[in-house]
Formats: C-alpha cells, structure tokens, sequence
C-alpha cells in the first residue's frame, strides 16, 4: 500500500520501521519541523526525521495543514493511508479525506479510555494495573474514531513513561499492519467509540514534575515513573533544583514528617535504598537522584559527596 507516514519521537521509528520491512511504500514522512535545543540552542531534528533520511525517504516538515498549499502538497503524494504514530497535531478534515482508506493512527490506550495527550503518563498515576494501545481511523475530534483493534499489556513495577511508551508503539507497528492488510481485502471494519465510557487527559507540563511530600510514598513513586524521562520528578534542595531519577515506596516503622530525609541501610530495605525521604504516608526510598547541573548518580554516591543531605528537609 502506498503511505504518507506522519510523526516525531523517537518511539514512532518502530511503526514506521515495520511498514518498510513488509514492503509497504512509503511516499512521504511528515514531521515537525527542527526546534534548537542543548546548550548551543542549535537546530535539533525530530528522530524520524533522522530515521527517515537513513532510510533514504522524503521527509516533509510542517507546522500544519491550515494552508491550502500544504494540503496540496500531501494530496500529490497519493497516498493510500496515513498512519499516525505521535504526530502532535490535529489533522483537518481536508487531510482525513485524501486517502481511501483514511488516516489510521496509533494511540497509546485502551480507547475510548484516556483520550487526549497523555495516556501512558495518566495510566502510571492512576496506579492501573493494565495499559494498551488502539488502532483507530482519525476523525475532526480528539480520539474519537472508530477503533479497529485494541491490545493490553501489563504495567511492571519497574515501568516509566518512556519505556511503557515505547513498548506500547512497538506493539501498535505490528497492529497496524495486520489492520491495513484486512482493510485492503474488505474483511475489517472500525467500531465507533462507546462516548459514555470516555475519560480525557491534560497537557502536562515542567511543574507537573514538582513533587509534594504530603503525598503518599506510592504516590509520588508513580509521579517519579510518570515523569520520566520528561518533565521528570524534581524537587528543592538548599535552593537547588534535584531531580529523583529512579525509587521505590517502603514501609516503615517510624515515619518522619514528609521531606525529611534519612540514611537507610540497603541490606534492610526491598530496593536497596541508602536514601529515604519521608512522606505524607510511608518512606520513598530514593535509588538514583540529579542534582543541578550535576549528572545523575546513585544515592548511595551522592551522600558521599553531600553528607549534609542527611537530615534535611526538602521544599
């Protein structure tokens, strides 16, 4: 089949990388264009962009589809199908009309569960034991499409938001073309959405990361796996700015005041924690922690260095 395929991420390689390999042709990769970014603030290319150039095909990079010209532009393309996987934008009714057999896009949930920007981050916080990803036909809403298939995968205690992501698109690469193959023959067809069971999600953003100790320590170690790699889970410390990489909620004995941070001996703790930091309800046990400008570093590592992080209390 002939496709215009359209995304950003890094996680949207495997979908694109699968329709090459089973010898789909692809006219066209449609992506965002370059945003500056590090130290240098110099132009960065989206990850499929630099996928897609290996692989020798046309990339286009836009803002949009409000013009008629870029409209035009991916009408001349001819494509069959556009598939979808993180492509960040609404596309316009005028784009979902181009190909016959629509523009098919990979979502991250169980839809019509978690609509919206968010799933895989929303699913961590929400503590669900399950997550998925759907294969559905765009529509002019916000994941409202019929669905033409739907998989579930299990959310392990060690999942973040980067790696359930990535596991949950490689997942939908597959899907997608077991569904452009029964679409192409006639023998499937996509389920509108059930409205009433719809739940929606947020935009989020760097303050999202700030972490509350008043929260409960499984509380904010589903925040610290929510978040990461991106805004990732931070808080403050003698005025600096520390993120927590990586940790785990513990039950304890004595419970100091939320903030409160502690010395633990790793061989008494499941995580093997050397860091522990009070909380509105249990202790997070603290395994990998960054500190401004600082590399990230195991928090056995970090005390060495900064003993007076002991018995502080964090903003």
């Amino acid at each position: 089949m002939r496709i215009v395929f359209m995304g950003s991420p890094e996680f949207a390689i495997p979908p694109l990388q699968s329709l090459i390999f089973n010898g789909h042709d692809i006219a066209a990769v449609y992506t965002r264009p370059d945003r500056p970014g590090g130290r240098g603030r110099m132009p960065l290319a989206p990850p499929i962009k630099k996928a897609a150039l290996l692989w020798n095909l046309q990339v286009v990079q836009v803002l949009g589809f409000k013009s008629p010209e870029a409209v035009e532009q991916l009408t001349r393309f001819r494509p069959e199908a556009i598939i979808v996987a993180a492509f960040g934008q609404i596309l316009p009714q005028a784009v979902l009309d181009i190909p016959c057999y629509g523009c098919i896009n990979i979502h991250p949930s169980l839809l019509p569960k978690y609509r919206g920007p968010s799933p895989v981050v929303s699913s961590i916080l929400a503590g669900d034991d399950f997550a998925g990803v759907s294969v559905m036909k765009l529509d002019a809403g916000m994941d409202t499409g019929p669905v033409f298939s739907r998989a579930q995968v299990p959310i392990l205690a060690h999942d973040t938001a980067g790696s359930l992501t990535s596991r949950l698109f490689k997942i939908g690469g597959w899907m997608v073309l077991d569904v452009l193959a029964n679409v192409s023959g006639g023998q499937l067809f996509p389920e509108p959405q059930n409205a009433a069971e719809a739940t929606y999600t947020r935009e989020i953003s760097k303050e999202n990361g700030r972490i509350d100790w008043n929260f409960t320590a499984v509380e904010i170690w589903r925040q610290v796996r929510a978040y990461q790699p991106w805004p990732e889970a931070f808080t403050f410390w003698q005025g600096k700015h520390v993120k927590i990489i990586e940790a785990a909620p513990l039950t304890a004995k004595e419970l100091p005041e939320p903030g409160r941070v502690l010395a633990l001996s790793p061989g008494e703790n499941p995580a093997r924690a050397a860091v522990g930091i009070g909380t509105g309800d249990g202790v997070l046990g603290v395994l990998t922690v960054q500190l401004e400008g600082k590399r990230a570093m195991a928090a056995e590592d970090f005390i060495k260095g900064h003993g007076d992080f002991i018995g502080s209390v964090l903003s």
